[in-house]
């Protein structure tokens, strides 16, 4: 169950100091990113209730750590709709748009 509450979205609050705000699919190379630069994402946590992370998998990132990897060239795809907006004090809208996927690029279509 991800979230910072694990509710299963990505709400925040007072409580979540990393801002665990921008909801994400994890692919291979942002788990390795993240694991390099000291937030191991793939080793099962119980204590913490925490699964691991495996590619494919929807999960809460902390902001910063979003903002690293896109920085670096391996941001997660992201779920714009169920990312909480309190990213935006982090991450450009327009960066998070780019790769979204969740978001048509011709929204016209949309009935």
């Amino acid at each position: 169950m991800t979230g910072f509450y694990r509710d299963g979205c990505c709400n925040s609050g007072p409580q979540d100091l990393g801002s665990h705000t921008v909801c994400t699919v994890v692919t291979a190379d942002f788990l390795v990113h993240q694991r390099r630069v000291g937030n191991d994402l793939s080793t099962p946590r119980p204590e913490y209730d925490f699964p691991g992370l495996q590619p494919g998998d929807r999960w809460c990132v902390v902001a910063r750590r979003w903002m690293e990897a896109y920085l670096d060239g391996v941001p997660a795809p992201v779920v714009l709709a169920a990312t909480h907006e309190r990213a935006l004090d982090v991450i450009p809208l327009e960066a998070l748009r780019e790769h979204a996927i969740d978001v048509p690029d011709d929204p016209g279509g949309l009935s």
